[in-house]
């Protein structure tokens, strides 16, 4: 590796994101560009994240203006020192990439006074980057590197035999051609603009909820609308996923929405595939048994894990699998689908508004990992000017129609960013 760059460009939402812990109205892209060297070869991998500080670094003591400054600085540092932060030693990607994570992310690793989940957001670019750019001067896919079993320390602790055969038993001999195409959806505000006329436009027939958490019936009445304004128009079946933002304040709150929606409408309830995250981040401190609302649906956790070492945490408090996110890193994500894969846990890949080269990083991810749910790449819904550069060249894979993303037939080697 020889170094990095990064550059931000501010990105305006085409409409608020409405979560349970705010809005959100406008966003700074970190694009990040690693350059690595091996044997005389030579190439620049590219990524990018957005900085979502209301999602990574939700404190209202602080305005977003400081928490924003605060997380560019941040990746500032991590592209002047990544070498460093990396472990200096040539390594495979992975381990690199581990090591960036554990660097800046490990508990009492840094003291840093930014969240967990906010270190890990800034140096996810730079780890999709890094792989993107060995893969170019290795002529090879990202996905291509656990061909063979090479050591990786950092994360064959977690598993019996290493991590490079459970990764290489998770990936898809053939990787997806298309993905479905996931629509966000308020909890309140008009079915026809946020459900009805997207459908017409771009044939979705997959929602996801962002719900309040506050009132389980009201909840519930509400996931029923929607599901209900889909099927009167859909000529497919219709598939919903929920997330409340951590807003629920137990599991019970959880188990009740769900037995409300089954009583309400039971054709909704079987529509729905699985919730994210409903309750506090922090698992350590807010322990919840989830057998019995695990029974009834599949709760992914997603905020709360920040770190490898919760993953048996996680399973003990019943949690049914994961929901990943490339912006906490490519290779944290990589060993939690294989770890996961190895505990018969589910997965799914969420987004973080994802724009233009994090969004084909996370589309040729869940091409290659398979995931209850495909993808969700919700920035053609958001930040759709931000994906300007690729269109119209990548249309089929921005602009999803007939409700589905589809894939280029030919994929350079790396992540894509020379798509």
């Amino acid at each position: 590796m020889i170094g990095a760059e990064v550059t931000f460009v501010h990105q305006q939402l085409a409409s608020p994101l409405r979560l349970s812990t705010g809005s959100i109205e406008q966003l700074t892209e970190a694009r990040a560009q690693v350059t690595v060297r091996l044997g005389g070869y030579e190439a620049v991998g590219r990524s990018s994240m957005y900085l979502s500080d209301l999602w990574a670094w939700p404190d209202v003591r602080l305005t977003h203006e400081h928490r924003d400054a605060s997380l560019r600085q941040l990746c500032q540092d991590i592209a002047e020192h990544l070498p460093v932060l990396c472990g200096r030693q040539p390594a495979h990607p992975l381990q690199l990439g581990l090591h960036l994570h554990g660097s800046l992310c490990d508990r009492g690793a840094v003291a840093d006074k930014r969240p967990i989940l906010a270190r890990a957001m800034c140096a996810s670019p730079f780890d999709a980057a890094l792989h993107d750019a060995a893969g170019q001067v290795l002529g090879a896919s990202a996905f291509d590197f656990y061909a063979f079993d090479t050591p990786i320390p950092a994360a064959d602790l977690h598993f019996t035999d290493g991590a490079c055969p459970a990764i290489r038993q998770i990936l898809c001999s053939q990787p997806l051609s298309s993905l479905p195409a996931w629509r966000i959806v308020s909890a309140t505000g008009d079915l026809q603009t946020q459900v009805i006329s997207p459908i017409h436009s771009h044939g979705y027939y997959c929602f996801k909820l962002k719900l309040m958490g506050a009132n389980p019936r009201t909840d519930a009445k509400r996931t029923s609308e929607v599901f209900r304004a889909a099927l009167d128009t859909s000529t497919s079946p219709i598939y919903l996923t929920v997330d409340t933002n951590e807003a629920n304040p137990d599991a019970e709150s959880v188990l009740e929405y769900l037995q409300q929606l089954r009583r309400l409408d039971a054709n909704a309830f079987d529509a729905l595939q699985y919730l994210e995250q409903p309750t506090h981040r922090n698992i350590l401190k807010h322990r919840f048994d989830w057998s019995k609302a695990t029974q009834l649906k599949p709760i992914l956790l997603d905020e709360g894990l920040t770190s490898l070492d919760l993953l048996d945490e996680a399973c003990a408090q019943g949690w049914s699998g994961m929901a990943l996110k490339t912006c906490k890193g490519h290779s944290v994500a990589l060993v939690v689908a294989a770890w996961a894969n190895r505990r018969g846990c589910l997965l799914s890949l969420q987004d973080l508004t994802n724009p233009g080269y994090a969004l084909i990083h996370a589309a040729l991810f869940a091409a290659h990992v398979p995931t209850l749910n495909g993808a969700e790449l919700n920035s053609p819904q958001f930040t759709h000017t931000a994906n300007s550069p690729w269109l119209p060249r990548l249309d089929q894979l921005f602009e999803p129609a007939e409700g589905e993303h589809r894939l280029p037939l030919q994929i350079p080697p790396g992540l894509g960013s020379t798509l």
